[in-house]
């Protein structure tokens, strides 16, 4: 029976009425195998990701690497200029690729705001409209990539992010900017590099975590994890006093997630849809219960890969349901658009893509079949195919350097009083809250985790910064929360004291005194420094001499 309430269904959900109009077409027939609504999904995700990533350069690229920063990028560049012989040529690009070697150093401050800039605006554009070309997604990788490769202080999310959008780049058109583009039609190839990216995630991950810490194998990490992890929340602190068994489960769930689950997007749509499902919540889970910038954000993104068009209609309005739906039918009835040369030509480029990425995975999947295998490594410059893999080992106590600075004349007199330096969101007040951030990201608060089981002679930048508090520097205190000296004059000694922190027990007389710390000391991390006997370190490492910057409060 065709006819049904009026009207008259044409067997694939369109409606007509008697008179042969076009009715509303119904949502549930939204065909499967794809990706027009897919690719808007992955295009605003990315776009989401480089507007946190862009934002974050903005606000703490100038201190960090920056005319005045810790390690300032100028002075990377001219080391790379010197090694590649002296002149900013193709050897000077392949070395670090970045278009600050086409820019006036002059102003080194003004080059990495506009980089930021820019970048945030296109991705702002990209998330708010949905509609991207390769022009806006090539850009944003060329600037993304021009930051990350001067920046001293990098992450293995910044390669993955790379990749990521190195990858989107190819679910749009040359130039058209629509949300459906009609003669574009999202490659299956496509498709399925954002479906390999997510599998060598989560693989590089597992496998690294089996191979590396006893602990992952014997089911005890997370009794650790939400304790040391490098910038805990809120929610960390109850979840490191959950239950023994709930910590065996989510460590067996772990392993489930990143070495079964991947496998199943190989297994038929329903069963990548589930291995999707799982992945984004897996991720959901780490980020409600930590810290780790946009890593498990970005991770979402090729996840969403594993879903198409009749799984993801319900995210979008009945027009561009209704738009996508035209076209499946349009190719049911074989009324597809006559091939153009441009379309011809974007056949030639998924196909080269595909090719690409595939001869770029052997070294990657070497490596992960390896037992010495190392993860977020890049086999090549533009770091378009990566190793990855988080927490191989876990550490089991945590430690924090705390910087302290006094007026006395005498940091040896005991009644000297030694004052602390808050940063924004690592652990120093014990109490203080653990913060809550993610997708944002301070950097120097994540380094100085990894500063705190190394010695200052493996982290010199630390003595930079002691440096620049005994100047009461501007730059370097906009990174840092409290400034015990702020309006006072500068602190004519600071030093760095090693502590040892854990989580104290809910319902314990610490915690009923507002403590969500407790810690103990451990000695000195670095001795009482002053401005002068600071001097001849500086000038050892070519640093800018603290008294000289220009930049103080």
């Amino acid at each position: 029976m065709a006819e049904k309430q009026g009207g008259i269904s044409d067997g694939h959900g369109e409606k007509y009425s008697k008179n042969g109009d076009r009715k509303e077409t119904s949502v549930q027939s939204l065909q499967t195998g794809t990706y027009w609504l897919t690719r808007i999904v992955l295009l605003r995700s990315v776009a989401f990701i480089y507007l946190v990533a862009f934002s974050v350069a903005y606000n703490q690229n100038k201190q960090l690497i920056g005319e005045n920063g810790l390690m300032p990028s100028k002075s990377y560049l001219n080391s790379v200029k010197r090694y590649v012989g002296g002149k900013i040529g193709m050897a000077a690009f392949a070395y670090t690729p970045s278009i600050l070697w086409l820019l006036d150093w002059s102003d080194m401050d003004a080059n990495l705001d506009g980089i930021a800039l820019v970048g945030m605006a296109l991705s702002m554009f990209v998330l708010l409209t949905g509609m991207a070309n390769m022009v806006i997604m090539v850009t944003l990788w060329v600037l993304y990539h021009s930051l990350v490769n001067v920046g001293h202080f990098i992450s293995g999310w910044e390669s993955q992010l790379l990749e990521t959008g190195f990858l989107a780049i190819f679910l749009c058109p040359l130039w058209t900017l629509s949300k459906v583009p009609r003669r574009c039609s999202p490659s299956l190839i496509s498709i399925w590099t954002f479906r390999w990216l997510i599998v060598r995630i989560m693989l590089g991950a597992g496998l690294i975590k089996i191979r590396g810490d006893k602990c992952w194998r014997e089911l005890t990490c997370m009794d650790y994890h939400y304790e040391t992890q490098p910038v805990p929340n809120p929610m960390s602190y109850y979840m490191h006093h959950s239950p023994w068994w709930f910590h065996r489960f989510e460590t067996l769930s772990n392993h489930l997630i990143e070495l079964v689950f991947p496998f199943f997007t190989f297994l038929g749509r329903r069963m990548c849809m589930f291995n999707g499902v799982m992945q984004i919540l897996f991720q959901v889970v780490l980020i409600v219960s930590g810290n780790l910038s946009f890593l498990n954000w970005l991770t979402i993104v090729p996840s969403l890969a594993c879903f198409d068009d009749a799984s993801l209609g319900f995210l979008f309005g009945s027009r561009a349901r209704k738009e996508v739906l035209e076209i499946q039918h349009e190719a049911a009835a074989g009324h597809t658009p006559k091939p153009t040369k441009g379309m011809l030509t974007r056949r030639v480029v998924n196909i080269s893509l595909g090719i690409l990425i595939g001869c770029l995975s052997f070294p990657v999947v070497m490596n992960l079949l390896s037992s010495k295998q190392v993860m977020n490594t890049s086999f090549d410059p533009l770091r378009i195919v990566n190793t990855y893999g988080a927490f191989g080992s876990i550490t089991k106590e945590r430690t924090e350097v705390i910087f302290q600075g006094t007026l006395s004349q005498d940091p040896k007199d005991p009644e000297a009083v030694w004052e602390e330096y808050q940063f924004r969101c690592k652990p120093g007040d014990v109490y203080r809250r653990p913060c809550l951030i993610s997708p944002y990201h301070y950097r120097l608060d994540w380094l100085m985790w990894f500063a705190a089981f190394q010695t200052y002679e493996q982290s010199e930048w630390v003595i930079h910064i002691a440096g620049r508090l005994l100047a009461n520097d501007s730059t370097l205190l906009s990174l840092l929360d409290q400034n015990p000296f702020q309006g006072r004059e500068a602190p004519r000694w600071v030093r760095g004291e090693h502590f040892r922190y854990k989580f104290s027990q809910p319902g314990s007389a610490s915690a009923a005194q507002g403590k969500w710390w407790l810690r103990k000391r451990i000695g000195a991390y670095f001795p009482p420094l002053n401005l002068e006997g600071l001097r001849g370190y500086f000038q050892s490492r070519n640093w800018p001499h603290p008294h000289t910057h220009p930049k103080r409060t």
